[in-house]
Formats: C-alpha cells, structure tokens, sequence
C-alpha cells in the first residue's frame, strides 16, 4: 500500500491510464475500422498518449480542483 499522500498522483495516473486507454482505441477504429492491425495501431497510440495525458493531468488537475470550488456551492449546514 502507498502512503496517503501519494493518493492524488495515483489517482491522476489511474484516470489518465484509463481515460487515454479509451479514447486512443475509439479513435483508432473511428480511423481504421476494425482491421488486422487496429490493435497494434492502438497500442502505439495509447503508449504515446498515456504519459501526455498524466503529464497534462498533473499540471491541469490543481486548476480544475479551484475551478470547480468557484462554480459550486458550499453545502448548507
């Protein structure tokens, strides 16, 4: 198990792994179809995209957070 404090990079590698995992397959059968090579077309796509999007999680992630604190209300007590 990882130490707490590790729980936002974790979560930021888990979300982008995952999000990138998806969207890099439904583009590249969007733009291949479903050929013989659509699997390792996405692999390569997904092993390229993956650390931008952790990158870009990381870096954008603080922002999002204080963004969504300014267009949300705090619960009423």
């Amino acid at each position: 198990m990882l130490p707490a404090r590790f729980a936002p990079v974790l979560f930021g590698f888990l979300l982008s792994g995952i999000m990138s995992c998806i969207v890099t397959f439904v583009a590249t059968i969007k733009n291949m179809g479903m050929s013989v090579d659509v699997f390792t077309a996405w692999l390569a796509a997904w092993s390229f995209g993956w650390p931008i999007a952790f990158c870009v999680v990381l870096v954008v992630g603080p922002f999002v957070r204080r963004l969504v604190a300014r267009l949300v209300r705090d619960p009423i007590e």
